[in-house]
């Protein structure tokens, strides 16, 4: 086992419980430190020490944590030399599910959108009564928990969010249902610069699975090469050809045109394991989001206010600004910008720049982004997140839309997004009626 944080501890856990022999290593002495502390519960099965191809020569698979980068990492060259295959805790799952009690599994991958995807239909699922479970890149290792037990519904379902990192190291995990939600330039340095080896990377949960499964994609991705061969003899469904129940306006958290394919996807798997339509319709309702995407914290004197602090970069600010079109031929966005710059410009979200009714830039991108802003929407040069604030909470209106989507890392003001949107939640709410400033 090679990398002991949360995932690795997991796969430890896991690994000492149905009796295998461990050898495990960190380059962290305090990682390394906390794995020593399940020695006891491994009853002598667990080995702390460098992993070399002498060590795990005979070995059935050096098990590494997704964060490794395996295209440049050492251990690549060891697992060659032993012969030993690189795999994940996503296929050690894989590997024990005949073991497991009557199951199924829906994973789904995509540049963008996956975390909201997985928690909708984690949600759409558990309020329609199905025992189910979420799992993977939305930060919750596969083997930390239980085995789900089948209900009044029938067979637990998992669904997990996988990352072209986690699929890189899984070769058997055949899923009832996969979903590839988009697939634009990123993470290309674990790639080699190569765009193609990203994209072929995700298609792999696709030739992954039985060819009557559920196979879900999106128009634009069918057009790349890679993903158009590795569906050659499948039929997938279309995500942009799936009907929606209800309105779309009644999803608080779900706004946006990225939103409606996040729903589409969702609600496809859901209806291929049977959940009903008006459950569906309920609880596309009721889902309340992930904290930091989009998520609405408050409203005063009737504009809201949403979070949307993940989005750190323009391409991931764009889809927030399209989410709230003018009403009345009014914009209605006060859109609170800048941190820590990405890059030197706003591109991705000058398409929708006659949404917002005023930008109020703030930290180190904040002078900036007030030159590209500036003759083109009103700009308050705020500077720190309190001011903007307080000023765009006097300026907006019943019907507007106080949003933060920076567009911007967070580490100029904040340890990390996280941090940077819990801290607009907290003034939102000082701003409260009955609260003070």
């Amino acid at each position: 086992m090679l990398g002991l944080a949360r995932t690795g501890l997991a796969a430890i856990h896991a690994l000492c419980g149905g009796g295998a022999k461990v050898l495990a290593w960190d380059r962290d002495s305090d990682a390394r430190a906390h794995a020593q502390d399940l020695s006891k519960e491994c009853r002598g099965r667990l080995t702390i020490a460098e992993i070399t191809a002498d060590a795990v020569r005979g070995f059935s698979g050096i098990v590494v944590s997704p964060g490794v980068p395996i295209n440049h990492h050492p251990i690549a060259d060891i697992a060659r030399e032993a012969n030993v295959p690189l795999i994940g805790d996503i296929e050690l799952f894989a590997e024990a599910r005949a073991a497991l009690p009557a199951h199924k599994v829906a994973a789904i991958t995509g540049t963008n959108g996956k975390s909201t995807t997985c928690a909708l239909l984690h949600h759409l699922l558990a309020e329609a009564g199905y025992a189910t479970r979420l799992g993977g890149n939305i930060g919750i290792p596969v083997l930390s928990t239980e085995p789900l037990e089948p209900n009044a519904r029938g067979a637990g379902i998992y669904v997990f969010e996988l990352s072209s990192y986690q699929i890189d190291i899984t070769r058997s995990l055949s899923c009832e249902a996969a979903a590839l939600l988009n697939v634009t330039p990123d993470h290309l340095d674990r790639y080699d610069g190569s765009f193609e080896a990203y994209t072929e990377s995700k298609v792999r949960l696709f030739g992954m699975q039985q060819g009557r499964s559920l196979a879900l994609v999106d128009r634009a991705s069918l057009q790349l090469p890679a993903v158009s061969r590795a569906l050659a003899h499948r039929s997938p469904i279309v995500i942009e050809d799936v009907s929606l129940p209800g309105n779309p306006d009644e999803w608080l958290s779900l706004q946006g045109p990225h939103n409606r394919g996040n729903a589409a996807a969702a609600v496809a798997i859901a209806r291929r394991f049977g959940v009903e339509e008006a459950a569906i319709e309920a609880g596309l309702k009721s889902f309340r989001g992930l904290p930091h995407r989009m998520e609405r914290v408050g409203e005063i004197g009737g504009a809201i206010f949403v979070n949307d602090s993940k989005a750190t970069n323009p391409a991931s600010t764009a889809p927030a600004l399209a989410a709230f079109p003018p009403k009345d031929g009014k914009p209605r966005i006060h859109w609170i910008v800048g941190g820590l710059p990405k890059g030197e410009g706003l591109a991705e979200c000058e398409e929708w720049l006659d949404h917002v009714a005023c930008a109020y830039t703030i930290g180190e991108a904040g002078p900036m982004f007030s030159s590209l802003l500036e003759g083109r929407v009103p700009v308050v040069k705020s500077e720190m997140m309190g001011e903007a604030v307080r000023a765009a909470a006097e300026a907006a209106t019943p019907g507007d839309v106080v949003l933060l989507s920076p567009a911007c890392a967070s580490f100029d003001q904040f340890r990390d997004y996280e941090k940077r949107g819990e801290a607009f939640r907290s003034l939102v709410a000082m701003l409260q009626p009955g609260e003070s400033a």
